[in-house]
């Protein structure tokens, strides 16, 4: 599993043309599933996420986690993490899982990230096409790889 993150004032997430999903101060999260993922993917993912220091404290230093912030979350399944672009110019996905085995894993995602947090997990619907407007906080911007542990 792969992940973006990025620190956001706000964001919101529109699908056909209405309001679907909307946060506040947090954490707009990208989360792509490949093939092959397992348990301990989701669990350290989701242990990352919720443990993750890049809000200030006082003294503008990233050494509080969204839950220190009591900030929001907006969990957004993304297989173009998964893209591969080895061999000219139009992305591969071969490694990203098929959608019924992804969806399966977000769904599973959206529950243990609740679990963690205690809060209302904010979502996108999996596979619709999706527009997301955000605002950056610093800009910060985290990619982390389940298989990687980077």
């Amino acid at each position: 599993m792969r992940v973006v993150i990025q620190r956001v004032l706000s964001a919101s997430l529109w699908i056909e043309g209405t309001n679907y999903s909307e946060i506040q101060k947090g954490l707009l999260v990208l989360l792509g599933i490949g093939i092959n993922e397992q348990q301990e993917d989701l669990d350290y993912l989701v242990k990352k996420i919720s443990q993750l220091r890049i809000f200030s404290d006082e003294k503008d230093q990233m050494n509080l986690s969204v839950m220190d912030i009591d900030g929001e979350i907006l969990l957004v399944s993304q297989f173009t993490l998964f893209a591969s672009t080895k061999k000219g110019n139009r992305p591969g996905f071969i490694t990203a899982a098929n959608p019924s085995e992804a969806k399966s894993w977000y769904e599973a995602f959206i529950k243990a990230l609740e679990l963690a947090t205690q809060k209302n997990i904010k979502t996108g619907v999996f596979g619709a096409d999706m527009k997301i407007q955000l605002i950056n906080d610093g800009p910060v911007t985290i990619f982390i790889d389940s298989k990687l542990r980077e």
